[in-house]
């Protein structure tokens, strides 16, 4: 009775569910994007496997170890915007110096965590633009549970149903029905491609790093920059914008100290994750926030496993209907979305930026190799700035009272 007791506190349907669905999300959006920058750079089979190795146990450890450490929900990714610099980046580069550059980008992430200058950056965001940026940024999701609709309506429009009933009936449980119910609407209108699922395991393939200052120059710094920007910055939003005030230097410290580890294994880019964060930080995913770092320890439970299976985890997930995870996505993310927006509205003082974020961030934009999430919070500062720059606070003397009348305030005794 003891253990069965134990086994629910740590496995607490919710969060488990949260956290597989942050990796199918994370997984299925992006591991196309790894295949590919890995072919760029001239990857046999083996050495593919070994990328999918050494990117599911790094983001095991920092998923499982930090959330441990801190109480809070610390879900890790790979950079998908890396992933996608490295698609053009690494043609005409060797397995070698690519690695070189992994190693380089690793090292000064770890930089930045221990000089703390990222964090002493992110203490000078307010939270309502921070707020809007994470809404900005899972805009698209939640939109693509409706848009899912429009050619997948025998999938998303059940799950949203069941999703209604059960936050109704069985709050705890409604996402896990909405699972459910995709699962068994994909399966009779024939959308799963079995054919596709291939048994393989991954075996680590160690590749010595060749720092080439040309490479270092035109895939390490850029790598280093995009996975700041584009994938830390909005990672930390979501931790702030969910009431997680975690020490930022040792979350990058660490990621970064575990990034140039394993780059020599094919770790190309490890970060804090923003959307499949936010999966695991919502109420959804427990509903007792103290208990909410469950869900990130179970995405590293089921990273691991992605990892170790590598491209069988891979060739699984492509064979899941796309329709499945967008709907999934959107429902998983509508309280986080909501509460961002409450959260980002709420003080009228920085409403006009909090929604220029909101928007510009939203839009997708991408400038420099550098993702809208940089930008929406840039046009957010700058707007803000413009807005109280040369404003001077005023004290109007009180209006005299007319005779007969009190006046608004009595002084107090």
């Amino acid at each position: 009775m003891f253990a069965i007791t134990r086994l629910r506190a740590a496995a607490p349907p919710s969060a488990v569910v949260a956290g597989l669905i942050a990796v199918m999300v994370g997984v299925t959006s992006s591991a196309a994007l790894v295949f590919t920058a890995a072919k760029a750079a001239g990857a046999d089979s083996r050495e593919l496997s070994s990328w999918m190795l050494a990117l599911g146990v790094g983001l095991a450890c920092t998923c499982v170890g930090l959330s441990l450490r801190f109480r809070a929900p610390v879900v890790t990714a790979w950079s998908t915007p890396g992933a996608a610099l490295l698609t053009t980046g690494l043609s005409g580069v060797s397995m070698a110096q690519a690695v070189g550059a992994f190693v380089f980008s690793g090292l000064l992430i770890l930089v930045s965590g221990v000089t703390g200058w990222f964090s002493r950056l992110m203490g000078r965001i307010p939270v309502p633009l921070a707020a809007a940026l994470l809404a900005g940024v899972l805009l698209r999701f939640g939109t693509g549970l409706f848009s899912t609709m429009h050619h997948s309506f025998a999938v998303a429009f059940p799950m949203f149903v069941l999703y209604l009933l059960g936050r109704r009936l069985l709050p705890r449980y409604a996402v896990l029905l909405a699972l459910a119910a995709g699962v068994v609407a994909t399966v009779f209108t024939g959308g799963w491609q079995p054919d596709r699922v291939h048994l393989s395991l991954a075996t680590p393939v160690f590749t010595t790093p060749e720092f080439d200052w040309k490479v270092l120059v035109s895939v390490g710094a850029p790598l280093f920059v995009v996975t700041m920007a584009s994938q830390n910055l909005p990672g930390v939003a979501v931790l702030r914008g969910s009431g997680y005030d975690v020490p930022v230097s040792p979350l990058m410290t660490w990621t970064g100290a575990a990034n140039a580890v394993l780059a020599p294994f094919g770790a190309f880019g490890l970060n804090l994750a923003a959307i499949t964060a936010a999966i695991c930080t919502g109420e959804e995913a427990h509903p007792d926030r103290e208990k909410r770092y469950l869900a990130a320890v179970w995405a590293g439970v089921f990273y691991l496993c992605v990892g170790l299976l590598g491209a069988t985890v891979a060739s699984l997930l492509t064979a899941m209907p796309q329709e499945l995870v967008l709907a999934v996505a959107g429902i998983g993310l509508l309280a986080t979305i909501e509460s961002s927006l409450t959260t980002a509205l709420a003080d009228k003082a920085s409403r006009e930026a909090a929604v220029v974020t909101f928007l510009a961030t939203a839009s997708g934009v991408t400038l420099l190799g550098i993702g809208s999430a940089f930008w929406g919070l840039l046009a957010g500062l700058v707007t803000s700035a413009v807005a109280t720059v040369g404003r001077t606070r005023r004290t109007e003397p009180a209006p005299e009272p007319r005779p007969g009348e009190l006046p608004d305030e009595l002084p107090v005794r």
